[in-house]
């Protein structure tokens, strides 16, 4: 027998390497179904479902979260407590959640290695009475206590009793409902119940937390498989997010609670009186008092307004004392000539220094370190120039940075020439008012990373004192008096709020004005070319007698489009007034009340949303316009088409919320990657989704939802975008026309819905041109369907991983950047610098191209980030001045980026930019949702 050769071997290697490519096994290829787990679905506070259906609770997304890493799809099984358990014991459920651990069930169950969470139970009564205190157990001796009895909380109860060496009898209670039926019998004096905020409604508190649980998953004895899954999604997920399980708990049952008064706190007030207020009568913001009328301004009114009346049982009074220095102030405190202090400090060595006790934070207040140095190191030790008086900023310079140097000056514009003549490296205020040094001396503004807290302050150990203004604290909407002092601030820079708001005043009218300009321009355009329409069919139906009868038919086609737009025009016009008629009105009122805070900012919303509407109208106009001329470009990308759609929705959120709408979006999508126009298909939703809300009634229901269905054509799919809407209806004549430019239903009319009759005209143009088609079905009083179908093709993977590698949502903050703005219109230049120095910017203005160019040149590198460039402007436009800018020397500033911020908004203007050698384009409007991002991106 002869030995085989090498090659032999070789080749027969090579021969079973190649089987498995010849024959492939087919059960490779086959998707493995998703484990069905069949979860226990009981109601308590961990799962529940709300009123509108939709299953929620800490343990439901705990559950669904936690299968994401093991690929169950998970099957809930309603049942109650008893239910469950036997359910599981019989395998008709394979898990459930909020099980306490306990070795009898071991025998029956399994239990995950890991808590799911924790069960916290809290002593529970009514504090507004007096002979219950919470700082004082001893007043519950005697009282009876409401309790599960026989269950753990009641083990819980009775060592936490013997703790305190309190008596107490218990009662039994099954449920909250049995405890808020005995508590309201005086059957019992207080309970004991989990964490659940719904009690404060009924003006019951917590008094302490009596104990707490751990609770587990418990499997069916017989699936050890899922419990190995669960273990290990358990550690992957804490691995992955140590603090996931902590922040789920907290916004589940977190203590959100509207705060009352206690029996202690309301007899101290009865026998105290009012409470007296110290405040410092010229702290810019915060308080200013006017001796002339006796005028008090500022943060501190807000406060007061609010907080007389937020505790809900008892209303406060203030009593407001008036001082010159902080230590006059403080002096006052300790003598007890006041009982608090309105603005101090949040340190606890201030605290500790003047033996006072601190509330909770009142508001933020962002530092800034302004200097003549264009490279500031804020961890070198520089000299700081502090003003005497400023004890709160010499205490804060010493916590945060202790190696700089104190140089005493008596006030702040002796700071600021401290650090103009080199005698000091910089000072220290705050965002609002640094502006003012830096454009005075030309000083760069440096933000430090520690914001100042503030807080009230009360003499050490008052500690009922202490709790009533933590209370309103707690009452009060978040960042209510950071918003506040940013208003008070801003209102302090200009000459007064009554300028502001003509200023403000006039810029509406002047933007409204050129809205109404241009749309009446293209209204007459639109009739001319009717008239000539016109006009050209009678001329030839005189022509000939032969052609009479067609032609007469031309002439009245062309007469009745002529009529409808004629007819358009009066709509228009009526359309145009109603929004113009409020935006007047409500500048009208704002003028007159300019002192009340509340009104001001609802006025000058109402015409913000009246110049939106405005703004919409021009659009509408001007896009059936170049549709009509062929002017209109596709513009293809790819779309992350959930979020795109979403966002879309998300316009309307607060038009339906007024209304009491329910506006829903669901989404079905197997390729949520697509090509498709995005500002065009966001056009065409925008315009039907807002026709749903403006003809749907009060309370009414909107329907938003978009599937996509597989293609003929390989690599591609229909988008189907739906919009439903129980509203007003269409009769079956009108369904025939309603995509006609200019159409209005009768009803329209009647219900009193204003509407240019051009929207539907756009979508079905615009969904034409996109290869799609769009439907409608409706009956009167019963509400519209419209179904778009849109032909897209679908993203390659690397197309859909460069989609999803960019981060919108940057959100790099803007503060201390400092931008070159290159505008010569008065009124734009002062709007945008005012939005921009609320993000934390710093604006320099250039009022044309020429001044640009020469700024940029004699400017350090780096002391502009970056130009927004207005493109008509006299003397030099913005496309010279940007072509100038990129053939400079110096590459630094050569490359600068530079964005177009025009009224010249189509995408024709925005290549016209980028190829002068802009960056990107803004068109005006400003829109702060769209700027901000595009800054972002190249900051």
């Amino acid at each position: 027998m002869q030995t085989p050769t090498w090659k032999s071997i070789c080749a027969m290697l090579c021969l079973l390497l190649l089987l498995p490519a010849l024959f492939p096994v087919k059960a490779a290829a086959e998707t493995v179904p998703a484990k069905v787990v069949r979860v226990g679905s009981f109601e308590d506070t961990f799962n529940y479902v709300n009123e509108k259906g939709v299953r929620k609770g800490y343990g439901y997304e705990l559950l669904q979260t936690l299968s994401g890493y093991t690929g169950w799809q998970l099957e809930y099984v309603t049942c109650d407590w008893s239910d469950c358990f036997e359910k599981l014991k019989n395998g008709e459920i394979d898990i459930m959640g909020d099980i306490s651990y306990t070795e009898d069930r071991t025998e029956e169950m399994l239990f995950s290695d890991e808590p799911m969470g924790e069960e916290k139970d809290y002593l529970y009564a009514d504090l507004s009475r007096e002979d219950i205190t919470a700082s004082d157990f001893k007043t519950l001796n005697g009282k009876k206590i409401g309790v599960l009895m026989g269950t753990e909380p009641e083990v819980m109860l009775t060592e936490w009793e013997e703790k305190y060496d309190l008596k107490t009898q218990h009662v039994n209670i099954s449920n909250n409902e049995d405890a808020k039926q005995k508590l309201a019998n005086h059957e019992i004096d207080c309970f004991v119940s989990m964490e659940e905020s719904f009690w404060t409604e009924l003006g019951i508190s917590t008094i302490t937390r009596v104990g707490s649980s751990d609770i587990y998953y418990a499997i069916n004895k017989d699936r050890a498989d899922i419990k190995e899954e669960l273990d290990n999604a358990m550690r992957a997920l804490e691995d992955a997010d140590p603090f996931y399980t902590a922040d789920l708990y907290k916004r589940y049952f977190s203590m959100d609670y509207t705060p009352i008064l206690t029996g202690e706190e309301k007899a101290w007030l009865k026998k105290h009186g009012a409470i007296r207020m110290g405040f410092l009568t010229g702290d810019s913001g915060v308080s200013v008092y006017d001796p002339s009328t006796g005028e008090l301004t500022g943060t501190i009114t807000d406060y007061i307004r609010f907080a007389k009346d937020c505790l809900g049982n008892q209303e406060l009074e203030f009593q407001m004392v008036g001082y010159d220095s902080q230590k006059a102030e403080l002096d006052a405190l300790k003598s007890g000539e006041i009982d608090m202090v309105f603005h101090f400090d949040q340190s606890p060595n201030l605290a500790e220094e003047y033996r006072v006790a601190c509330t909770n934070t009142t508001w933020t207040s962002n530092m800034m370190a302004v200097t003549n140095k264009e490279h500031f190191n804020e961890t070198q030790a520089n000299r700081v120039a502090v003003p005497q008086n400023k004890i709160s900023l010499t205490r804060y310079l010493a916590v945060y940075y202790p190696q700089w140097e104190i140089v005493d000056c008596a006030a702040q514009e002796d700071a600021a020439r401290l650090v103009k003549d080199g005698q000091a490296d910089c000072f220290v205020t705050g965002v609002s008012s640094q502006e003012t040094y830096s454009k005075k001396y030309d000083f760069y503004s440096v933000p430090l990373p520690n914001p100042a807290k503030s807080c009230f302050a009360v003499n050490s150990g008052n500690g009922i004192l202490l709790s009533i203004p933590n209370k309103t604290i707690k009452a009060m909407p978040a960042n209510m008096l950071t918003a506040s002092l940013a208003m008070y601030k801003s209102a302090a820079r200009k000459v007064t709020l009554s300028e502001f708001i003509r200023d403000n005043f006039f810029m509406v009218l002047l933007v409204s004005s050129i809205f109404v300009a241009v749309i009446l321009l293209a209204i007459l355009k639109l009739l001319r070319k009717a008239r000539k329409a016109e006009a050209a069919a009678r001329k030839a139906a005189n022509d000939t007698q032969e052609l009479n009868a067609k032609l007469q038919i031309a002439a009245e086609n062309a007469e009745s489009a002529n009529r409808a737009k004629s007819t358009f025009l009066f709509n228009m016009s009526h359309d145009i007034r109603t929004p113009m008629n409020a935006i007047i009105g409500y500048a009208d009122l704002a003028s007159r009340h300019s002192d009340d805070p509340a009104k001001l900012k609802k006025y000058m919303e109402n015409i913000q949303v009246c110049g939106q509407n405005l703004l919409m109208l021009l659009n509408n106009v001007l896009d059936l316009a170049r549709i009509e001329n062929d002017k209109t470009e596709m513009e293809y990308s790819v779309s992350d088409v959930e979020k795109d759609f979403r966002n879309c929705i998300a316009m309307f959120r607060n038009q339906a919320d007024s209304k009491g709408q329910t506006l829903t979006v669901t989404t079905q999508l197997p390729y949520p990657y697509i090509y498709a126009d995005i500002p065009h298909l966001t056009e065409v939703c925008t315009n039907l989704v807002s026709n749903a809300v403006k003809y749907t009634g009060n309370g009414g229901t909107i329907r938003c939802g978009v599937t996509q269905k597989p293609s003929e054509k390989e690599g591609w799919c229909d988008t189907v975008v739906t919009v439903a809407d129980n509203g007003i209806g269409m009769s079956q004549e009108f369904q025939k026309h309603i995509f006609e430019p200019f159409e209005r239903e009768r009803t329209s009319t009647v219900s009193k819905v204003e509407g240019s009759g051009i929207g539907m005209g756009i979508v079905k143009k615009l969904v034409g041109l996109m290869g799609g088609t769009v439907e409608v079905e409706s009956k009167i009083g019963v509400g519209s369907t419209f179904t778009v179908t849109i032909p897209c093709r679908i993203a390659s993977e690397e197309e859909a991983q460069a989609k999803r590698e960019i981060d919108p949502s940057d959100q790099k903050c803007l503060c201390g950047t400092r931008i070159l703005l290159t505008e010569d219109n008065d009124l734009n230049a002062e709007i945008a610098t005012e939005l921009l120095q609320e993000e934390g910017c710093t604006v320099d203005r250039a009022k044309d191209g020429v001044e640009c160019v020469d700024m940029l040149e004699k400017a350090a590198n780096g002391t502009y980030q970056l130009i927004l460039m207005d493109v008509q402007m006299p003397v030099m436009n913005g496309y010279d001045a940007t072509k100038k800018i990129r053939k400079m020397d110096d590459p630094q500033k050569a490359n600068i980026p530079i964005v177009a911020m025009t009224a010249n908004a189509f995408s024709e203007d925005k290549q016209v930019a980028l190829d002068a050698g802009m960056n990107d384009h803004i068109a005006k409007p400003i829109n702060m949702s769209v700027l901000v991002p595009t800054l972002r991106k190249y900051l």
